[in-house]
């Protein structure tokens, strides 16, 4: 879908950083990953807060294919102070100039890239990274993040119903799978040693599951999966027994708790990114059929084993109690917000 964010939504966001821009007042951005689901929150909060608060911010965002993106958002395609550049993160050749602040966005949680190439995936998360960080040293970059990820624990244990950053789990490498979360660990590790080595300050995101406009309807991604389902009329199908918990943090949210880290999260610390209201994929699946006026039916494809559910729920004190992040959108109006930019008529009652 093509349209830009709801202006509610990004006047939270605004409303919850205003006081963090002043800082990069006239500064140029570099941004890998900027196209994607996150990248497009993040550039269009950025050209928010540039237009409300007359920063003069720029920002350069790597791109496989600005041609493509153009297509898919005009909007930004045509914003002056953004400056789009064809390149892998892998070998992207580096833009001349210096650039106060970078976010390193790059790879997307893609499961199926996951299974069927996890060499591919590695190497762009360890490629990708050791190559955006030449980058980082050679502009003169001050502060960096990083979008790294919950894969990074490991599997959660059952019994541990919130994951902490101190948690010493970690992916197992001989497990399927296990690339994506090794990859994002080893990319940590690098932006610690480059960041400490340069002088410069690297912020670390573990990003966990989110909900909002742009997330894909069509990947491995359950509550995307529902919603599409229950768009198309319904059933909503689980593929398993539906015990499994996850919990969701709406983009808007997700874009202040960004911004906030890249400004004032002290370097080499990382910070959990998501939200502590764990869910089983069944309730996830009933309350994206609550949003809908008319009955959504909801089938589950496998009956309960009696095992004790997996889990892939984060505990968010750090940011809580160091950075003052909040949930603000609870996870009801965050199925409404998305479902409402997708498709306004399906809320209508018939």
């Amino acid at each position: 879908m093509n349209a830009a964010l709801p202006p509610e939504d990004l006047a939270h966001v605004l409303a919850h950083t205003r006081e963090l821009w002043g800082e990069a007042r006239g500064q140029r951005f570099f941004i890998t990953g900027g196209t994607g689901f996150f990248g497009r929150w993040l550039l269009e909060s950025f050209c928010q807060a540039n237009d409300e608060l007359q920063l003069g911010l720029r920002a350069t965002v790597l791109t496989r294919d600005p041609a493509r993106f153009a297509a898919q958002a005009p909007h930004l395609a045509a914003r002056a102070e953004l400056e789009f550049i064809r390149g892998d993160v892998r070998d992207f050749a580096y833009p001349a100039g210096t650039y106060r602040y970078m976010i390193h966005a790059a790879t997307e949680a893609s499961a199926a890239l996951n299974e069927k190439a996890p060499d591919e995936m590695r190497d762009t998360i360890v490629a990708g990274t050791h190559h955006a960080l030449g980058f980082a040293a050679q502009a003169g970059v001050q502060k960096l993040l990083f979008t790294s990820s919950g894969a990074v624990y490991g599997r959660q244990p059952s019994e541990l119903t919130h994951v902490a950053e101190d948690y010493p789990g970690a992916p197992d490498p001989l497990a399927a799978g296990s690339a994506y979360g090794i990859g994002k660990r080893e990319a940590e590790q690098m932006c610690a040693a480059q960041a400490k080595q340069c002088g410069y300050e690297v912020k670390i995101a573990r990003c966990f599951a989110f909900v909002g406009p742009h997330l894909p309807l069509d990947a491995h991604f359950a509550i995307g999966n529902f919603i599409r389902d229950a768009l198309a009329g319904g059933p909503i199908r689980i593929a398993g027994d539906g015990t499994p918990h996850r919990s969701y943090l709406h983009a808007a949210d997700l874009a202040i708790w960004l911004w906030t880290m890249l400004f004032r999260a002290p370097t080499a610390r990382a910070y959990n990114v998501g939200s502590a209201e764990s869910v089983s994929i069944r309730e996830t699946a009933a309350a994206v059929a609550r949003v809908f006026p008319s009955p959504v039916a909801i089938t589950v494809a496998q009956p309960g084993t009696g095992r004790p559910p997996s889990r892939y729920v984060p505990a968010i004190a750090r940011a809580e109690s160091e950075l003052g992040l909040r949930v603000h959108i609870p996870l009801a109006s965050a199925i409404e917000r998305t479902v409402r930019w997708l498709q306004p008529a399906a809320l209508v009652a018939n």
